[in-house]
């Protein structure tokens, strides 16, 4: 064992680096940007489809080359943290996605745009482990972690929300190259702060040559994954191209497990994931966020195509969203933390979000927001605010530093797939009910307004059939919490496990069999 690893529990951080939560301002800000991006481009995919003559066939790889890099290669950009070290792969991936958007900024045609997106996702990949797994090695001491862990996990649940704001106010007042731009001076601050501020912990970096053959499997298996599901959304699940991605995915996927109990120094350490408490909490956050990426969408078209909001108007709509995410995980989360068990703190959040996704299958073309949707949005930002925070605290303690890369991106692997899954099963499950609602309707409608109103309703009537699959989603997430999840109290010697120069017999917080 290490000579870091006899420290006290909890030392590194407080000793150690004097500039930790300077840090973690520049840690934030990058995370945002990424977050930012996710969301703000939707708003503008419209104005730039129109102004670089992208076909309707073809919109959707604006979003789709995105996704496929950065879920893509989010296992590897993992692993790449763990060698390079977190801070010069975070300040890589920092300038290599504020270079991408601005090549997308600048685009001139539908391929410089595609080939601009996939950049950002490639540095992506590269960036959001590294920024997680900085956190987790730099946070040890128990109250310090919840602390950090309760601002980035608002960030990361309620960062996607001010997108649509922001989004909508470059568009509307701007261009829609400006959503590009702007995460230039992000990237350049964050970078700036990064290079000068953080002081990553000695002894961390995992040096054994790269996995390749588990790269490749990984890689490959993640992307035919995703495009799988991409694909469904647009083309239906029973065609062919879409049946053999997820037929390939499979038979990738499980090479690589395979490929990684034999390895001597594999890309995943299958100790990273076949512990309870983090399997559960991977498993978790993937199946809220199918629950919660599918409902954004679905309550961006309603406001804007049913209830005729603007751009603007949308973006600030989610603001009770992001006001409950930052009480939950800031406030609830973090003052709870170290005085209970993740499982009484996930298991209720989800539940108290799957509450406010209730309130949501009640919405007709009348709906009030200020009664129907304005309730909805707080416990769903409250509940997932809760239980965010624990999670992505939990899903990194314990690690050995060498593995907190990988680990990391687990987290965002989960995230990324969720919400490839959640968009094209949710969007699938709306799209039928709304086609039924009106094959069974529509006879009865004899002026054009009358089939208008049929056709609102059909739209209202599968957003909340999909809905009521989120609801569900949310419950099951709950259910695996607190089955799986079985961590005590992070104080109550867990945080040993985490700090430098942590080895295999100290796996995560203690657990009570």
């Amino acid at each position: 064992m290490s000579e870091t690893a006899s420290k006290a529990p909890g030392a590194p951080a407080t000793s150690g680096d004097a500039n930790r939560w300077k840090a973690l301002v520049f840690i934030a800000l990058a995370q945002l940007m990424v977050v930012l991006d996710a969301t703000i481009v939707n708003i503008a995919l419209p104005s730039a489809q129109t102004d670089l003559g992208i076909s309707d066939g073809n919109r959707q790889w604006v979003v789709t080359a995105y996704a496929l890099a950065f879920g893509g290669l989010l296992l590897f950009g993992g692993r790449i943290a763990d060698l390079w070290g977190r801070k010069n792969a975070f300040v890589v991936g920092l300038i290599g996605f504020a270079a991408a958007s601005a090549l997308g900024g600048a685009a001139q045609n539908q391929g410089m745009m595609f080939g601009a997106r996939a950049l950002q996702g490639v540095f992506g990949a590269l960036l959001a482990p590294a920024a997680l797994s900085l956190l987790a090695v730099m946070f040890t001491d128990a109250k310090e972690r919840a602390k950090a862990f309760g601002i980035y996990g608002a960030i990361a649940g309620g960062g996607g929300a001010v997108g649509f704001i922001l989004g909508g106010v470059l568009t509307e007042y701007m261009d829609w190259r400006w959503t590009f731009f702007v995460n230039i001076p992000f990237a350049i601050v964050a970078a700036l702060g990064a290079y000068f501020v953080i002081r990553e912990p000695e002894g961390g970096r995992n040096r054994n040559p790269l996995d390749i053959p588990g790269v490749l499997l990984s890689t490959l298996g993640l992307v035919a994954l995703v495009y799988g599901f991409t694909r469904a959304e647009s083309d239906g699940w029973g065609d062919s191209v879409t049946v053999g991605m997820f037929v390939a995915s499979a038979v990738l996927l499980i090479a690589f497990v395979v490929t990684e109990a034999k390895v001597k120094a594999p890309l995943l350490p299958l100790r990273v994931v076949t512990d309870r408490n983090r399997g559960g909490i991977y498993l978790s956050l993937g199946i809220a966020i199918i629950a919660m990426f599918g409902t954004f969408l679905f309550l961006t078209y309603y406001l804007q195509v049913v209830k005729g909001f603007s751009p603007i108007k949308t973006g600030f709509a989610f603001m009770p969203m992001i006001v409950g995410m930052m009480v939950g995980s800031t406030q609830i989360g973090t003052r709870l933390m170290t005085r209970l068990p993740a499982r009484l703190l996930m298991g209720p959040g989800f539940l108290v979000a799957a509450v406010g996704m209730l309130l949501m299958t009640q919405l007709e073309i009348g709906s009030s927001y200020a009664s129907t949707i304005l309730p909805a949005m707080l416990l769903l930002g409250l509940g997932m605010g809760t239980a965010f925070m624990p999670a992505m605290s939990l899903a990194t303690l314990g690690v050995e530093p060498r593995d907190a890369g990988v680990a990391s991106a687990m987290v965002n692997t989960s995230q990324q797939v969720g919400g490839a899954i959640g968009t094209a099963l949710l969007n699938t499950i709306a799209a039928s009910a709304t086609t039924a609602y009106i094959k069974d309707h529509i006879g009865s409608a004899t002026s054009k307004s009358q089939q208008q109103l049929v056709a609102l309703e059909g739209q209202v009537h599968g957003y909340t059939n999909a809905i009521w699959f989120a609801v569900g989603m949310l419950v099951l997430a709950a259910v695996i919490v607190v089955t799986l999840v079985n961590a005590d109290r992070p104080d109550t010697g867990a945080v040993a496990g985490s700090g430098e120069g942590a080895e295999d017999e100290v796996p995560v917080p203690v657990v009570a069999h």
